[in-house]
Protein backbone atom coordinates (compact mmCIF):
# COMPACT_ATOMS: atom_id res chain seq x y z
CA UNK A 1 0.00 0.00 0.00
CA UNK A 2 1.50 3.39 -1.07
CA UNK A 3 1.85 6.20 1.14
CA UNK A 4 -1.18 8.21 -0.17
CA UNK A 5 -3.61 5.02 0.43
CA UNK A 6 -2.25 4.87 4.12
CA UNK A 7 -2.56 8.28 4.84
CA UNK A 8 -6.65 7.91 3.25
CA UNK A 9 -7.10 4.45 5.11
CA UNK A 10 -6.11 6.01 8.79
CA UNK A 11 -8.00 9.09 8.01
CA UNK A 12 -11.17 7.01 7.51
CA UNK A 13 -10.37 4.91 10.58
CA UNK A 14 -9.97 8.23 12.81
CA UNK A 15 -13.55 9.38 11.19
CA UNK A 16 -15.21 6.16 11.52
CA UNK A 17 -13.72 6.03 15.41
CA UNK A 18 -14.99 9.14 15.85
CA UNK A 19 -18.31 8.70 14.36
CA UNK A 20 -18.76 5.77 16.56
CA UNK A 21 -18.26 7.50 19.98
CA UNK A 22 -20.45 10.56 18.75
CA UNK A 23 -23.13 7.88 17.72
CA UNK A 24 -22.84 6.16 21.07
CA UNK A 25 -23.48 9.34 23.42
CA UNK A 26 -26.91 10.07 24.67
CA UNK A 27 -28.24 13.15 26.87
CA UNK A 28 -27.43 12.77 30.70
CA UNK A 29 -28.49 15.26 32.96
CA UNK A 30 -25.34 15.97 35.72
CA UNK A 31 -27.07 16.81 39.23
CA UNK A 32 -24.15 19.12 40.93
CA UNK A 33 -25.14 19.01 45.30
CA UNK A 34 -22.97 21.04 47.30
CA UNK A 35 -21.39 18.71 50.27
CA UNK A 36 -24.76 19.30 52.18
CA UNK A 37 -26.88 18.34 49.70
CA UNK A 38 -28.04 21.32 48.13
CA UNK A 39 -28.75 21.64 44.62
CA UNK A 40 -25.86 24.09 43.14
CA UNK A 41 -27.26 26.40 40.59
CA UNK A 42 -24.40 28.23 38.36
CA UNK A 43 -22.34 25.74 38.22
CA UNK A 44 -19.91 24.78 35.41
CA UNK A 45 -19.58 21.48 34.57
CA UNK A 46 -16.85 19.87 32.24
CA UNK A 47 -16.13 16.83 30.91
CA UNK A 48 -13.10 15.19 29.25
CA UNK A 49 -13.15 12.14 26.70
CA UNK A 50 -10.20 10.68 26.07
CA UNK A 51 -8.91 11.32 22.50
CA UNK A 52 -11.01 14.05 22.19
CA UNK A 53 -9.44 17.61 21.09
CA UNK A 54 -8.91 19.91 24.43
CA UNK A 55 -8.34 22.91 21.90
CA UNK A 56 -11.39 25.10 19.86
CA UNK A 57 -11.98 24.42 16.30
CA UNK A 58 -10.09 27.85 14.48
CA UNK A 59 -12.61 30.37 14.21
CA UNK A 60 -14.49 29.29 17.63
CA UNK A 61 -15.82 32.51 19.14
CA UNK A 62 -17.41 34.24 22.15
CA UNK A 63 -18.52 37.18 24.11
CA UNK A 64 -18.17 39.50 27.10
CA UNK A 65 -20.26 42.41 26.77
CA UNK A 66 -20.70 45.29 29.33
CA UNK A 67 -24.00 46.70 29.49
CA UNK A 68 -25.16 48.89 32.34
CA UNK A 69 -21.41 49.13 33.71
CA UNK A 70 -21.42 45.08 34.39
CA UNK A 71 -20.14 42.27 32.17
CA UNK A 72 -22.48 40.11 30.82
CA UNK A 73 -22.09 37.09 31.64
CA UNK A 74 -20.91 36.79 35.21
CA UNK A 75 -18.98 33.75 34.54
CA UNK A 76 -18.61 32.57 30.93
CA UNK A 77 -16.92 29.49 30.02
CA UNK A 78 -15.65 28.73 26.69
CA UNK A 79 -12.85 25.94 25.41
CA UNK A 80 -9.40 26.13 25.25
CA UNK A 81 -8.56 28.55 21.71
CA UNK A 82 -11.65 30.83 21.50
CA UNK A 83 -11.64 34.06 20.89
CA UNK A 84 -13.86 36.03 23.12
CA UNK A 85 -14.41 39.32 21.83
CA UNK A 86 -15.51 42.19 24.55
CA UNK A 87 -18.31 44.88 23.35
CA UNK A 88 -18.92 47.97 25.31
CA UNK A 89 -22.80 49.00 24.96
CA UNK A 90 -22.50 51.44 27.42
CA UNK A 91 -22.09 55.30 26.81
CA UNK A 92 -19.28 55.57 29.10
CA UNK A 93 -16.14 54.10 28.40
CA UNK A 94 -14.37 50.92 30.18
CA UNK A 95 -10.64 49.60 30.73
CA UNK A 96 -11.34 45.82 30.50
CA UNK A 97 -8.06 43.82 31.94
CA UNK A 98 -7.17 40.44 33.60
CA UNK A 99 -4.13 40.47 35.80
CA UNK A 100 -4.70 36.37 36.03
CA UNK A 101 -1.52 33.59 35.28
CA UNK A 102 -3.53 32.21 32.37
CA UNK A 103 -3.88 35.31 30.66
CA UNK A 104 -3.15 38.94 31.01
CA UNK A 105 -4.31 41.75 29.27
CA UNK A 106 -5.60 45.26 28.89
CA UNK A 107 -8.02 47.00 26.15
CA UNK A 108 -7.72 50.47 27.62
CA UNK A 109 -10.48 53.05 27.47
CA UNK A 110 -12.55 52.10 24.68
CA UNK A 111 -16.29 52.46 24.15
CA UNK A 112 -17.93 49.99 20.93
CA UNK A 113 -16.11 46.83 20.02
CA UNK A 114 -12.33 46.24 20.21
CA UNK A 115 -11.16 45.38 16.87
CA UNK A 116 -9.11 42.05 18.20
CA UNK A 117 -10.42 39.80 20.32
CA UNK A 118 -8.65 38.50 23.16
CA UNK A 119 -7.56 34.57 22.47
CA UNK A 120 -7.80 32.33 25.61
CA UNK A 121 -5.45 29.72 24.73
CA UNK A 122 -4.71 28.53 28.24
CA UNK A 123 -7.28 26.64 30.61
CA UNK A 124 -7.88 28.20 34.36
CA UNK A 125 -9.73 30.93 35.75
CA UNK A 126 -9.13 34.43 34.67
CA UNK A 127 -10.68 37.19 36.95
CA UNK A 128 -11.62 40.03 34.98
CA UNK A 129 -11.87 44.04 36.13
CA UNK A 130 -12.67 47.59 34.81
CA UNK A 131 -9.96 50.00 36.03
CA UNK A 132 -12.39 52.64 35.69
CA UNK A 133 -15.68 50.97 37.35
CA UNK A 134 -14.30 48.43 40.46
CA UNK A 135 -17.78 46.80 41.03
CA UNK A 136 -17.68 45.50 37.40
CA UNK A 137 -16.39 42.30 37.95
CA UNK A 138 -16.76 38.79 36.13
CA UNK A 139 -14.33 35.27 35.16
CA UNK A 140 -14.19 33.41 31.98
CA UNK A 141 -13.82 29.85 32.93
CA UNK A 142 -11.29 28.18 30.11
CA UNK A 143 -11.80 24.37 29.83
CA UNK A 144 -9.83 21.66 27.89
CA UNK A 145 -13.10 20.28 26.36
CA UNK A 146 -16.10 21.18 24.36
CA UNK A 147 -18.27 19.59 26.49
CA UNK A 148 -19.29 22.00 29.23
CA UNK A 149 -22.37 23.52 30.48
CA UNK A 150 -23.90 26.17 33.44
CA UNK A 151 -26.66 24.18 35.89
CA UNK A 152 -30.00 25.72 35.81
CA UNK A 153 -32.25 26.54 39.11
CA UNK A 154 -32.30 23.04 40.08
CA UNK A 155 -28.45 22.31 40.00
CA UNK A 156 -28.85 20.32 36.60
CA UNK A 157 -26.87 20.26 33.21
CA UNK A 158 -27.66 17.98 30.40
CA UNK A 159 -24.45 17.01 28.21
CA UNK A 160 -24.13 14.06 25.05
CA UNK A 161 -21.97 11.56 26.59
CA UNK A 162 -20.43 8.18 25.51
CA UNK A 163 -20.53 5.38 27.70
CA UNK A 164 -16.87 5.02 29.45
CA UNK A 165 -14.59 6.08 32.17
CA UNK A 166 -14.59 10.68 31.79
CA UNK A 167 -13.37 12.93 34.04
CA UNK A 168 -15.29 15.93 35.14
CA UNK A 169 -14.43 19.20 36.14
CA UNK A 170 -16.83 21.45 38.30
CA UNK A 171 -16.27 24.96 39.27
CA UNK A 172 -19.04 27.29 41.61
CA UNK A 173 -18.39 31.41 42.25
CA UNK A 174 -18.28 30.02 46.01
CA UNK A 175 -14.47 28.48 44.95
CA UNK A 176 -13.47 32.29 44.07
CA UNK A 177 -10.45 31.57 41.49
CA UNK A 178 -9.71 28.21 42.67
CA UNK A 179 -8.80 25.99 40.48
CA UNK A 180 -12.32 23.54 39.13
CA UNK A 181 -12.68 20.82 41.00
CA UNK A 182 -12.11 17.20 39.40
CA UNK A 183 -13.18 13.77 40.02
CA UNK A 184 -13.50 10.54 37.87
CA UNK A 185 -17.22 10.54 36.04
CA UNK A 186 -18.58 6.73 34.75
CA UNK A 187 -21.38 6.81 32.46
CA UNK A 188 -22.60 3.86 32.44
CA UNK A 189 -23.80 1.98 29.08
CA UNK A 190 -27.65 2.09 28.44
CA UNK A 191 -30.48 3.97 28.46
CA UNK A 192 -29.17 7.77 29.68
CA UNK A 193 -30.63 9.24 32.88
CA UNK A 194 -29.19 11.25 35.83
CA UNK A 195 -25.87 11.19 37.12
CA UNK A 196 -25.04 12.57 40.59
CA UNK A 197 -22.15 14.82 41.36
CA UNK A 198 -20.72 16.58 44.25
CA UNK A 199 -18.74 20.10 44.55
CA UNK A 200 -17.09 20.42 47.88
CA UNK A 201 -15.52 23.97 48.48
Amino acid sequence: MDSRRTVAALAFLAALSLSQREAAAAPWTLQVRDAGGQPLAGAVVAVELKGQPSQAAPGTTAQMAQRDRQFQPGTLVVQTGTAVSFPNFDTVRHHVYSFSPIKRFELKLYAGTPAEPVVFDKPGIAQLGCNIHDKMTARIIVVDTPLFATTDAQGQAKLELPPGQHQVALWHVRLGNDAPRRQPLTVPAGPPGSLALELRD
